[in-house]
């Protein structure tokens, strides 16, 4: 069963009132879920609201431990607010999603390739702000996991080969998926190949379409040092996919 924030309430509760936390007072027992060997799963409240009109679904791995400290401080401000458990959600989304110079990435990125064009936008900085009913942000594993202490990249272990970390994909990423009033109609993004291959590996299992993934896209992140030179690259053929999937997705 899926956990949410009704279910750490008090733990988020005794958390000191600040804007991020150490390592030290979010990897306790009482946030971890569950473990194996070197992987640990703690809970994060990041993904859990759901847009269901969305057109844009942006994928990660999982949410790392700088978005799990700001989406925890988002709900912790909720909690100290008096906000609704559907406020703090929103909000623990709003705040954790992709930001600093990861979500300067994305939007320069997905501009280059042009679907903010195809959207009809003068940037994809938009589904970031006042357009972001269009745009769902997920990660194919809902909570932080680490390995050894440190974000987990989807390659060590491999992620197709685990699992103890597939089964989080098909509990919980095909859930938010087929939550969507439609589905189908869907652009997904994969961030990187980690997450291209788990949604290529859906689709030959028929729970995805092939051709609503955006093959190529490099991962936005900084320590992709090859992430420019990757999308200069797929460029063209970024393009052509956008184009191609604007009638029937966007």
């Amino acid at each position: 069963m899926r956990k949410t924030i009704n279910d750490y309430w008090e733990v988020i509760k005794k958390l000191p009132l600040k804007a991020a936390y150490t390592k030290e007072e979010l990897l306790i027992p009482e946030l971890l879920l569950e473990k194996e060997h070197k992987i640990e799963i703690y809970y994060a409240p990041h993904n859990e609201y759901i847009n269901p009109k969305a057109k844009v679904f942006i994928v990660g791995i999982t949410p790392g431990f700088q978005q799990m400290s700001t989406a925890i401080a988002a709900a912790r401000q909720g909690i100290e607010q008096g906000e609704t458990i559907q406020e703090i959600q929103y909000h623990c989304k709003r705040e954790g999603r992709f930001s600093g110079s990861l979500r300067r990435n994305i939007i320069t990125m997905l501009d280059e390739i042009h679907l903010d064009q195809a959207l009809g936008l003068d940037s994809c900085s938009h589904l970031f702000g006042e357009e972001d009913d269009l745009l769902h942000t997920v990660s194919l594993i809902p909570y932080s996991v680490f390995v050894n202490g440190g974000n987990y990249s989807g390659h060590t272990p491999k992620l197709l080969k685990s699992d103890f970390l597939m089964k989080y994909i098909y509990e919980n990423f095909m859930e938010e998926y087929h939550s969507l009033e439609e589905p189908e109609k869907i652009l997904i993004i994969p961030l990187g190949r980690a997450v291209e291959d788990v949604l290529l590996q859906l689709g030959e299992e028929g729970k995805l379409q092939n051709d609503q993934i955006l093959r190529g896209f490099p991962h936005p992140s900084g320590a992709n040092v090859n992430r420019l030179t990757q999308l200069r690259e797929n460029k063209e053929l970024l393009i052509k996919q956008i184009e191609q999937m604007k009638e029937r997705y966007v």
